[in-house]
């Protein structure tokens, strides 16, 4: 890969069709945007971030709601040369707070609504410009681009050089920002259009239903990056609506959903062979798809879902093939490039099927955490292998099974929620000693948490209020569903709280 090719942009962009006037987003309410109008948008605003004077790796910061020209703002950042930040929108003051001071964004972008509380933490961590940009075309953000021109020349960088931050947090509470590099998203990209088959316009072109939120890798990597690598139109959908979706699926040809998504929409009762009669791939991932949702769907509709596995740090590493079987309750086989090994406790390397450690190399594979050297080198083996913190098995034929996960994270919905964040917030309630948080298996959202709260001597807590002061102060996929106040929590010999008790007795 040549330094002036490694830009991930500029990739994407010799993907597009020739007829740059044809559509290439249609948005849900009608408006259509074209191929054209999607250099021309990346380039005003990459125009504009360079006029500000920012250092060659300033952080652009992105807090907002889905739209499409929070799509040409990433673009436009990667075109630029900056690194892009991500933040879920649901998150609150306390989360955005840390993020800010941690990354220290040269830029940071986001909702007029929150643009008063935004800005105070923004300059506080010494961030100097604060724009806003809404899912209505408004904002401030693109009144000042609209003065750039919109010719641009895409940025050389180089394979290694960081194009991406996503935060995912460890047990331990403490965010890291997974660093991923131009070469680990490009090589993700190609791997991925050729093993899930995407259709070029001279054999019919395909067309993807994007129902996905994009600040996580799932809608704004591997959905979106697949589409435009292949110059592929998009059907975009402000939020994910079951109903709206059926009503696109005769328009379009693949779909990508976590599998909440998949349990609403085997809630409508439109959905059958019919519905789904011009669709060529439906993909889930971002958390286990239960095998009754499987079964459910292949029987409804005709289709069998491919099931894959990723990571922020790592995009995709698993997939269950387009040709042969796809194996629910599996994510398939390590993708092409990526080499994947299950390690026992002491370090031995397993036979199939027995359960261990998944370890992973590949060109994928993130650079490190955001300023965590010591943190990087204790994830990585000392032949370069990343520990996922993930629990599963292969099988003889090279499928891998996910069976836990080693750090108790819960995926909620497709969402990632770690324990140890949630205890610390419940722990600092008043009248709390101490809590645990649990996921249990849940049909709609995969798993949802638990909260199990031990009060201080002499107090009396209310479920309720611990909830709903968690409510105030986090984002709601976060918030635990059930929450149950109790004397003591189990612990083993070594004073370790046994969760996988908890697990049981409130499944």
């Amino acid at each position: 890969m040549s330094e002036v090719s490694a830009n991930l942009y500029a990739h994407l962009r010799a993907a597009f069709p020739v007829d740059l006037d044809a559509v290439a987003v249609e948005t849900d309410s009608g408006d259509c945007y074209s191929w054209r109008d999607l250099d021309r948008g990346t380039a005003m605003l990459a125009n504009f971030l360079q006029s500000l004077g920012l250092p060659h790796d300033a952080r652009i910061a992105v807090q907002v709601e889905k739209s499409v020209e929070a799509l040409m703002l990433y673009l436009a950042t990667l075109r630029a040369g900056f690194v892009f930040l991500p933040l879920n929108s649901a998150y609150q003051s306390a989360e955005i707070n840390y993020f800010l001071g941690d990354a220290e964004p040269a830029v940071v972008v986001c909702s007029a609504q929150n643009f008063g509380w935004v800005t105070t933490l923004a300059f506080s961590a010494g961030t100097r410009w604060v724009f806003t940009l809404n899912d209505d075309r408004s904002g401030s953000l693109l009144e000042r681009a609209a003065q750039a021109s919109d010719q641009h020349a895409v940025v050389s960088k180089m394979p290694d050089d960081l194009a991406v931050i996503i935060y995912t947090s460890g047990t331990t509470g403490r965010s890291k920002g997974a660093m991923l590099t131009h070469g680990n998203m490009l090589s993700n990209a190609l791997v991925l259009k050729d093993f899930w088959g995407w259709r070029s316009a001279q054999q019919g072109g395909d067309v993807l239903i994007h129902a996905l939120p994009i600040f996580h890798v799932h809608g704004l990597f591997v959905a979106i990056h697949g589409a435009l690598i292949n110059g592929s139109k998009m059907i975009w959908l402000a939020k994910f609506d079951p109903k709206l979706v059926l009503q696109h699926l005769p328009h379009a040809t693949v779909f990508m959903g976590v599998p909440t998504l998949y349990v609403r929409l085997l809630a409508e009762p439109g959905l059958n062979h019919s519905a789904t009669r011009h669709m060529r791939l439906f993909i889930s991932g971002s958390a286990p798809l239960l095998l009754d949702t499987f079964k459910a769907w292949q029987e409804r509709t005709g289709h069998a879902i491919l099931e894959r596995y990723g990571m922020s740090e790592t995009i995709m590493l698993t997939s269950n093939p387009l040709q042969g079987e796809r194996r629910g309750g599996t994510v398939g086989p390590p993708l092409p490039g990526v080499s994947l090994r299950v390690i026992s406790g002491q370090g031995r390397e397993l036979a199939a099927g027995e359960i261990g450690d998944i370890q992973v190399k590949g060109p994928n594979v993130f650079a490190g955490y955001w300023r965590m050297p010591e943190k990087t080198a204790e994830e990585f083996t000392s032949d370069g292998f990343f520990k996922t913190g993930d629990v599963g098995q292969l099988d003889a034929s090279g499928y891998v099974t996910i069976v836990g996960r080693s750090k108790d994270l819960i995926i909620s919905g497709g969402y990632n929620v770690y324990p140890a964040e949630l205890e610390s917030f419940i722990n600092d309630l008043p009248g709390v000693s101490e809590s645990a948080v649990v996921g249990v298996p849940h049909a709609d959202f995969g798993e949802v948490g638990v909260a199990v709260v031990v009060p201080k001597p002499g107090v009396q807590l209310d479920a309720g209020q611990i909830l709903a002061a968690l409510k105030a102060r986090l984002a709601n996929y976060k918030v635990p569903k059930q929450c149950h106040v109790v004397a003591d929590l189990p612990r083993n010999a070594m004073g370790k709280v046994q969760k996988n008790l908890l697990r049981t007795q409130y499944r």
